[in-house]
């Protein structure tokens, strides 16, 4: 075996290593589960492939109380993962998805996206687009997909995403308004714990390389990200809420404790509201 098949390059503790002979070996997101009735929820998941050349794919979930003759609002969801672990397919973002669908009685869609590093930023951001012109083909008929075009309502579209997926959901609707896409209206975005970083510390970010505060340590990001919306011109309405003690994304690492069956509450209130 050659020397530096062992010898590590960098190393993302709990998420993955990288060698220095390129290979790469992820720790967390790989325990996948397969599409399925969910036995607690009721709510059906399936999925598709969006672009088999470009490996992308999505799994669709409908609630239990899905009928055709009655359209219910479209989640395009981006898992998080700081764009490097995770996919749709893993058991924490498929029982993520299932309690999320049940909660807000919506049709999703979880994106599939290529990970870095052997598929760089902005790599991510291009795959979930074409995704989400994926979604909007199915309104116009161009599409395959009865979940979709049967359940949807494609007059009340939300994005939504957990830390790096908060961060695409933000990148695709910056780019829903300058683009536009036929077919579908977006009524609005939510992000969790969104993954923003900049070169310069804002409030308690720290530059250590490993963060074990007992806190989402992007908080601070998240009240910059609503300043600065509040600045730019934008004359929509923008609501932060702030769960004070949690870990980053807790509502997906710790479905269970009460604080995220609130914030499951809540997205669900934001949705149909």
């Amino acid at each position: 075996m050659a020397e530096n098949s062992t010898e590590i390059l960098l190393d993302f503790p709990l998420l993955m290593r990288v060698y220095k002979d390129g290979r790469v070996e992820r720790i967390a997101g790989i325990d996948t589960v397969p599409a399925s009735v969910d036995s607690e929820t009721g709510v059906q998941s399936k999925d598709v492939e969006i672009s088999p050349e470009l490996d992308i794919s999505a799994r669709l979930y409908l609630p239990r109380n899905a009928n055709p003759g009655r359209k219910l609002p479209l989640l395009v969801y981006y898992h998080g993962g700081a764009f490097l672990v995770e996919s749709p397919f893993s058991r924490r973002y498929h029982n993520h998805l299932n309690t999320l669908v049940a909660e807000a009685n919506v049709v999703a869609v979880s994106v599939g996206y290529r990970l870095a590093p052997e598929h760089p930023v902005p790599i991510a951001f291009e795959d979930s687009w074409l995704a989400l012109k994926w979604v909007a083909s199915q309104s116009m008929g161009d599409g395959q997909e009865p979940w979709i075009q049967e359940n949807a309502d494609f007059d009340h579209v939300y994005l939504g995403g957990d830390s790096a997926g908060a961060n695409i959901a933000h990148n695709m609707a910056i780019r829903f308004g300058l683009e536009k896409l036929d077919g579908i209206n977006l009524d609005g975005i939510f992000l969790n714990c969104p993954y923003f970083w900049g070169k310069d510390p804002i409030g308690n970010e720290e530059t250590h390389s490993v963060i074990t505060k007992k806190k989402d340590v992007l908080r601070e990001r998240g009240y910059y990200y609503k300043e600065s919306l509040m600045k730019c011109g934008w004359d929509g309405e923008v609501d932060i809420v702030d769960v004070k003690g949690e870990d980053h994304v807790f509502s997906v690492f710790l479905p269970n404790s009460e604080n995220s069956k609130v914030m499951m509450k809540r997205v669900a209130s934001f949705i149909n509201g």
